[in-house]
């Protein structure tokens, strides 16, 4: 069997590769240094890594036409969506050709009767919610940037709506794929549930663009509560609020969202979005059922909270209401950029068991404030997740090296809670140092092993997620 290629060359394009691409797709293919410099830079602090060119495909015969170019010279294949990642998912370490999946944007199929949909790859969650509109249903995964969901599958994302209705995975009933030789396949069928074979869909779900290129994926779709209820409430701690939610969940309260804001991530909301929280640990909460269950699950929450030192509750029940609250969550990334002129954020996340959670943010707080660190703290709280914005200047080599040294010790901490690396999003190039002390050197080799087997000359994202033998 051929050996992965070690991710440390360029191999970049021929002139006759080039040639049969520009010819193929004319105005849709570009080395455009500005479109290249696109391409290779996402939302982490690495430095841009630009392909060699891009491609704008718009249907599966496409994409695999240019991985099956591609696969003859062995020359690297780095899927792209909008660009949103932080792990440095789509940087071209090695050179190569970037799809770009922004034109299949359609949605191809919504059947309610089966309560699902079929999307091409480049079709963001925002669009998706807006082709539901009237048909009582929503797509739920909510990461909270307007991804695709071709990158929201590759990445396994999840988000503020999981408590309720789980992650990507949990939300995935087919996909098809182009793999290394440039065929297609399509994993499942669209039956609810199978016991027929390997389950190929999840082995792609949360592969990072490593093992093949989703282009089409079947999704869960949803139906709307009758009711719905937002509501935002202080604490006088982290550990207040976070004990609120588990104890909540624990009494059974189905929570749709729960959502937990730092003190210093409120200031910086209050001052980007002109409101007036009071600046105290907070939670944003929302319920999604009957109204007679809304009444009965709020009183609980509402005496679980008082128990734990919470204020009176913010309550909003019309959607514009309901949009007021949850829009400065939202935008809670750019806010905190704006707690530091310039500054760029080295952001990571971890997830631990919930019976963890509230110790180990307050074992981060305690770090953040040892150090004398800048680092805003919020996360989807009812699963355990939670995220860090680590605020950097850029050009300051010290402050980049106390950022790294903070997310080293933030992951060791989650792992001795008995936690991950990453909840949501995923290892990229940033966390796959992690990856043998959290499954340990079998378990990493295994999955080498099966991206050898998918991608045996490493021509789809290398440099991500494992790296090869002996690398």
């Amino acid at each position: 069997m051929d050996t992965v290629v070690s991710s440390n060359t360029r191999r970049s394009p021929s002139p006759e590769l080039v040639a049969l691409l520009r010819c193929k797709f004319a105005e849709r293919f570009s080395t455009s240094p500005a479109v290249l410099l696109q391409h290779g830079t996402d939302e982490s602090t690495y430095l841009p890594q630009p392909p060699d060119a891009v491609v704008f495909v718009r249907s599966t015969e496409e994409t695999a036409f240019v991985v099956r170019a591609c696969a003859r010279e062995r020359v690297p294949v780095i899927g792209f969506g909008v660009g949103s990642s932080v792990e440095g998912h789509l940087l071209a370490v090695e050179g190569g050709v970037c799809i770009d999946f922004s034109q299949m944007n359609k949605v191809l199929a919504i059947r309610p009767g089966d309560l699902t949909a079929t999307v091409e790859a480049g079709v963001t969650r925002g669009q998706l919610n807006a082709e539901l509109m009237g048909t009582g249903f929503f797509f739920s995964v909510d990461p909270g940037a307007n991804a695709s969901i071709g990158g929201m599958i590759a990445t396994a994302a999840s988000g503020t709506n999981t408590v309720r209705y789980g992650t990507m995975r949990d939300n995935l009933v087919s996909l098809t794929v182009v793999t290394a030789n440039g065929d297609t396949t399509h994993t499942a069928s669209r039956a609810r549930k199978s016991s027929a074979g390997y389950n190929l869909t999840q082995l792609y779900c949360g592969s990072e663009g490593t093992l093949g290129l989703i282009t089409e994926a079947t999704v869960r779709l949803h139906p709307h509560p009758e009711a719905y209820a937002a509501a935002v409430v202080h604490f006088p701690s982290v550990r207040a609020a976070v004990d609120c939610v588990i104890e909540s969940i624990q009494m059974g309260v189905p929570l749709a969202r729960a959502e937990m804001l730092d003190a210093l991530t409120i200031r910086a909301v209050n001052a980007h979005s002109h409101t007036g929280l009071g600046e105290n640990p907070t939670l944003f909460l929302e319920f999604g059922a009957s109204q007679a269950q809304i009444d009965e699950q709020a009183g609980i929450v509402r005496e679980i909270a008082g128990n734990h030192g919470g204020g009176a509750f913010q309550w909003a029940n019309r959607p514009e209401e309901r949009s007021r609250l949850w829009t400065p969550r939202h935008h809670a990334y750019f806010a905190c950029l704006q707690l530091k002129a310039g500054s760029r954020s080295l952001t990571t996340d971890a997830c631990v068991p919930l019976s963890a959670l509230a110790q180990c943010i307050e074992e981060t707080q305690a770090d953040i404030a040892e150090h004398g660190l800048l680092v805003p703290v919020f996360g989807h709280v009812g699963d355990g997740n939670f995220h860090c914005l680590v605020l950097v200047d850029p050009n300051s080599a010290a402050e980049n090296e106390a950022a790294e040294a903070f997310s080293h010790r933030l992951v060791q901490r989650a792992l001795r809670h008995g936690g991950t690396s990453t909840g949501e999003h995923g290892v990229g190039m940033h966390k796959m140092k992690y990856l043998v002390e959290e499954h340990g050197e079998h378990t990493v080799a295994l999955m080498r092993a099966v991206k050898q087997a998918l991608d045996p000359y490493n021509i789809f994202n290398p440099g991500k997620v494992v790296a090869p033998a002996g690398a």
